[in-house]
């Protein structure tokens, strides 16, 4: 098994704060200001109320395991990394986001597993560009 793949996801203008959070190893997600939904995918208006007021907050990056598989057989370049998880996990600030739990044994990750964000360097980006960073989520240490 080796580590999973860090592909360098697409530019989106709408999601600049989120990503600009993962280069710093935060997770920034808007919040409505009319109706305080928390706002997963990243975007700049709310799907609950259709609110353009949105404030991005730094989010806790605490969650838990809502559901998961392991993934066992994969193609092209997340062939190698299998057995990995697979998994929605749901932010104590309530969203739940689809993702990917790095964990050494994939089979001890189950449903109510808490977990924590972790930011994890591309890996194919461009000589000189900007550091980018993905999100992924990890068993919570005990500080």
């Amino acid at each position: 098994m080796s580590a999973l793949p860090a592909l360098t996801p697409p530019d989106s203008s709408e999601a600049q704060p989120f990503w600009a959070g993962l280069a710093h190893d935060r997770l920034v997600l808007p919040v409505c200001d009319a109706c305080g939904h928390h706002i997963w995918y990243p975007r700049s208006w709310c799907p609950v109320c259709g609110s353009d007021a949105v404030t991005w907050i730094q989010l806790s990056g605490l969650a838990t395991v809502y559901a998961c598989t392991v993934i066992r057989k994969a193609m092209g370049p997340w062939a190698d990394a299998v057995p990995y998880v697979g998994a929605y996990v749901e932010l104590a600030e309530g969203p739940r986001i689809l993702t990917n739990v790095v964990a050494e044994d994939p089979a001890s990750v189950h449903i109510g597993t808490e977990v924590e964000a972790v930011f994890v360097p591309v890996t194919d980006g461009p000589e000189g560009s900007a550091p980018r960073q993905l999100l992924r989520f990890a068993r919570r240490t005990i500080a």
